[in-house]
């Protein structure tokens, strides 16, 4: 089916049925082009109002934001509300990349569909499970990092306009990417010292970006302060523990803790078990030990039921946590029952739902 869709609709992996081209005539992009953030960018700047999209055509683009209907486990009304908190932050990032700004009520839209929805489902160990197959592009991660932010607000204690103030602030820290150079904005590896001093240029433009849009001075200096470390040797101030907004402390953890769950390079992965262990050792330095501790104590009690595979190649279920050693519990395997804590030569590799 061919449909005629506003420019400010049109998806990453929408494939055109039309040749596009700019008001003078001059060809932009050929029928066919499955379209990317920059190919929506260059349609955007040359003003188009509409395109042609077949949406009988299955999109295969790597950074497509229906990545989400790979999980057979999600529930259907979750499963729209991410499609749409998605589809929303592209909107937001385009209108920032194209306008140097982007429309306050955006953020809410982006917001309000998702938390009703996720705030009903306690288990967050089985909610970031089920979005860990998605594509680690800027939209998914900020999605993750205000998710997480979220959370680890309300078990913080904070109050529902807190947690949602903190989750916005998540979900915006890397709004400033979007005046980076498209190479740098998923921060490649072995960037070289000139990129990455650009590439550190967006936790002001992300400042700078908040407080054009939204006139809002907490959000914005999560986005400027969200690679500082209580140490001093984070950027883009070396601020040290007493100098970093309580907010950003909260959305730091979220966004290590995203960071970790990525796939490598070279295809490997961490699993969730030493990713919490990388974690809980960063608070004792780098992150700030509260948002840290909330994180580990209240995530550990959702590991108790759920399968894993041991690194010895069984599988089996965690059925008690180990209160003196959180990352070693006792796993059933059959009738057997294996204490981590004292067989310490075996490790758990993965956690399924």
């Amino acid at each position: 089916m061919i449909l005629l869709i506003h420019i400010d609709e049109v998806k990453q992996g929408d494939r055109l049925s039309a040749d596009a081209f700019n008001r003078s005539g001059v060809p932009l992009l050929k029928q066919g082009t499955i379209l990317s953030l920059d190919d929506i960018t260059l349609l955007m700047r040359h003003r188009l109002d509409y395109v042609d999209i077949d949406h009988s055509a299955v999109a295969t683009s790597a950074a497509s934001t229906a990545a989400v209907a790979d999980l057979p486990a999600m529930p259907n009304m979750l499963r729209q509300s991410i499609e749409m908190s998605l589809q929303t932050y592209q909107s937001l990032f385009l209108e920032s990349l194209t306008k140097g700004r982007f429309s306050a009520d955006l953020t809410d839209r982006l917001l309000d569909p998702l938390l009703l929805d996720v705030d009903r489902k306690k288990d967050v160990v089985s909610l970031l499970l089920m979005l860990e197959e998605e594509d680690d592009h800027i939209y998914s991660h900020s999605l993750k990092v205000g998710l997480l932010s979220y959370y680890i607000a309300g078990w913080l204690g904070h109050s529902e306009e807190e947690c949602y103030r903190i989750s916005r602030a998540g979900y915006l820290h890397d709004i400033g990417k979007s005046r980076l150079p498209s190479i740098l904005r998923n921060g490649k590896a072995n960037m070289n010292p000139s990129e990455l001093k650009e590439y550190r240029k967006h936790t002001q433009y992300g400042y700078d970006l908040i407080m054009d849009s939204l006139k809002d001075k907490v959000t914005a200096l999560v986005a400027l302060q969200h690679h500082e470390r209580g140490d001093g040797s984070g950027y883009p101030q070396r601020l040290y523990k007493n100098g970093i907004h309580a907010y950003t402390r909260i959305v730091s953890v979220a966004d290590e803790f995203i960071n970790m769950a990525v796939v490598n390079e070279d295809g490997s992965k961490q699993g969730l078990i030493r990713i919490l262990q990388n974690i809980y050792e960063l608070g004792f330095s780098k992150l700030h030990e509260q948002p840290v501790q909330a994180l580990i104590y209240h995530m550990s009690p959702n590991l108790v039921g759920k399968r894993v595979e041991l690194d010895n190649g069984e599988n089996g279920t965690i059925v008690l946590a180990n209160q003196t050693d959180l990352f070693r519990p006792l796993v059933q395997i059959g009738e057997q029952f294996i204490d981590l804590a004292k067989q310490r030569q075996v490790n758990i590799r993965k956690v399924f739902i």
